[in-house]
């Protein structure tokens, strides 16, 4: 049977990420250190670490079938590539950085500057877009320097937490683009492969709805019950069981984690009690 070779970053955030949730969806990879390739126990899997940079090229050769990257990558070096999942983790943005005592007002104070970046084709793409005249110096690693050695006036690079942009002097400026990891699917994969594939994300989708959504168990007077369940619609409709407490039933649903508080506080206020919260691991619809 045919292996499906999905590529992950080699070391990092995105790697760690990436490998929790291949461990979540129950996939165990006999992986030692230092290796470049390894098979999983329990599924037709084959991973290849790689550099980020990297993965776009193996893609379109159609050496790898399917790869969690950066959707900026994607974005700079991925043309053709698809995007068939976005996974929620490793976000950040790319963005303009000046240095911090210098002002700012719009974009238009770009005009006539240097920037430095490893993302130049992202960075055309956006100056052109915006009518922006500027010189763009191209820099694979530390992009961050070029500002404090006068190679630049700005640059454009991944932000994070934005703690590598104040340790070096600088500020955020501007948002060219928002990331996140992504599953993304070689042009050349096989039909094998591919069904593989659909497996693999349907896996995924389940472990990525549960950390969605939150389980909640409840208590309430049966008085009360028409106005909870307008509250907790579920997926379809909350369950509702008898408590041994005569006029009391149990409510069990399904809130989603962006409205949980707002909800929790509507439950309370609408007679419910005993409320219980807790994660879902998976949710398959």
């Amino acid at each position: 049977m045919s292996k499906l070779k999905i590529a992950i970053q080699k070391s990092g955030r995105l790697h760690d990420d990436s490998m929790k949730i291949l461990k979540e969806i129950g996939i165990s990879i006999d992986n030692g250190k230092d290796q470049l390739k390894a098979s999983a126990r329990n599924f037709p899997l084959e991973v290849f670490y790689l550099r980020n940079g990297d993965i776009p090229q193996y893609l379109k050769d159609g050496i790898v079938d399917a790869a969690i990257i950066g959707e900026n990558v994607l974005i700079e070096k991925g043309n053709g590539i698809s995007i068939i999942e976005k996974l929620g983790f490793s976000k950040c943005k790319v963005s303009v950085a000046i240095p911090k005592a210098q002002p700012y007002t719009s974009l238009n104070d770009l005009n006539g500057k240097r920037i430095a970046t490893s993302y130049p084709k992202t960075v055309n793409q956006f100056l052109e877009k915006e009518g922006i005249d500027a010189q763009l110096h191209i820099i694979n690693g530390s992009v961050e320097i070029a500002p404090n050695i006068g190679l630049a006036d700005a640059i454009v690079d991944i932000v994070s937490s934005g703690s590598t942009l104040f340790k070096n002097g600088l500020k955020e400026a501007e948002v060219l683009l928002k990331s996140e990891a992504v599953l993304a699917v070689s042009p050349k994969i096989s039909d094998e492969n591919q069904s593989t594939l659909r497996k693999l994300q349907f896996r995924l989708q389940s472990v990525l709805k549960g950390r969605q959504n939150k389980y909640v168990l409840l208590n309430a007077p049966n008085d009360k019950l028409e106005n909870i369940v307008k509250i907790l619609p579920g997926m379809n409709s909350p369950t509702i069981l008898p408590l041994a407490k005569e006029g009391w039933s149990s409510l069990h649903s399904v809130i989603n984690k962006n409205e949980f508080w707002d909800v929790i506080d509507e439950l309370k206020e609408n007679g419910a009690e005993g409320i219980l919260v807790c994660s879902i691991e998976n949710m398959v619809i």
